[in-house]
Formats: C-alpha cells, structure tokens, sequence
C-alpha cells in the first residue's frame, strides 16, 4: 500500500492552473485586451489538462473534494474552450446569450453547494469558491441581459472581470501558500485555518 507521506501535493498544480487562466480570462472580461488563443490555449492546458491532471492525483491521495473540484473545473474550462470555437466557427449548434447564461449560471450553483465544502478549510479557500460563485452568475446576469437587449451589459461584464481577477489571484495565492510553506517548513503566506468549534471550546 503506497504511503501518503511520500505523495506530493497536487493541490498548488490545480490551483495555479485555475488561478493563472481565471485572471487572464478576466482581464479580458474587465476590458483590457480581447478574447484569443492565448486564453483559449491556456483554458486547454493549463486550466483544462492540469486541473484534471491535479484532480485525478487527489484521488490517490483520498482528497474527494479535490477531486471533485479539480476535474469538474478542468472540464469547465475544455467545455468553454470548445463553446467558443463553436461559435466561432458559426456551428448552428453554438448556444445563444440566454442558453450560456444558463450555462453559468449552472456553474455557480455547482460552485455555491462547493462552498458549503469549504466551510472547515481555510479561509482563502473560502475566498476562492465564494467570489468564483458570484462570478459565475454575474457573468449569467451579463447574458441574459444581453439576450433581453437590456442597457448596462457592459458595465456587468467589467464589474465581473474585476472581481474575477481578485477570484484568480486568491487561487494563485493559495497556490504559492502551500508551496513556499511546505517548502521552508514553516508558515510564510498564512492561509487562516478554520479553528475548529470543539477546539475553540477546550480553550475558552
């Protein structure tokens, strides 16, 4: 039977693949540069293949919400990914503004009942899937106003990239936590663990 403590921690993998390519796709959603390949090619292999990658090693470290998370956004992003191609190639299939709000807005809900997981973890994992929660379903609101032909789809989709960018850069800082702290053997970027009630009792 292999032993955990020889098993490296997938964890900063997903992570960065999540982080790294959510701020880039948000940067473009804030306005600073259009869509391209390079977010497409990063949604493939770094927020794609890794994450999968990362969740499928959470499964040998008996991680289920790892692995849960980890493939399910890895499979956002290849499911993105091959939506805008569709899209782009004027397939008849390509979903409308009201179909990809509700395909958002599913992602959030997924997100959201994901939070609830990381209420015993710690709080910047906290910040992670909270912010990526209202992401997902501003980013629906965004969509379906511009289905309805609503005024201020715009000023949404900023106010989105913005706070996707902040959803990204919690990630990536997550990451990094975990790596240069297992790295010193000590805590360098604190990552404020949920103290647990009992404990919280024993002390008082």
């Amino acid at each position: 039977m292999t032993d955990e403590k020889i098993l490296a921690n997938p964890a900063p993998l997903g992570l960065m693949g999540f982080g790294m390519t959510t701020v880039l796709l948000n940067l473009h959603n804030a306005g600073l540069f259009d869509n391209s390949t390079m977010i497409f090619a990063m949604g493939i292999f770094y927020g794609g293949l890794a994450q999968i990658i990362a969740g499928i090693l959470e499964f040998r470290k008996n991680n289920t919400f790892g692995m849960t998370a980890f493939v399910s956004y890895g499979c956002f992003w290849l499911t993105l990914v091959f939506i805008w191609l569709m899209k782009a190639t004027g397939n008849y299939l390509a979903p409308d503004d009201n179909a990809f709000a509700w395909y958002l807005f599913a992602w959030g809900l997924f997100t959201g009942l994901m939070f609830i997981g990381t209420l015993k973890k710690n709080r910047i994992l906290q910040l992670i899937f909270g912010s990526l929660t209202i992401l997902f379903w501003l980013l629906a609101v965004e969509h379906w106003m511009i289905s309805g032909g609503a005024g201020g789809a715009d000023v949404v989709g900023t106010i989105a990239g913005i706070e996707g960018i902040i959803c990204g850069a919690s990630a990536i800082y997550l990451a990094m936590a975990e790596v240069i702290n297992e790295a010193n053997g000590k805590t360098v970027l604190p990552i404020f663990p949920v103290v647990a009630t009992d404990a919280k009792k024993a002390n008082s």
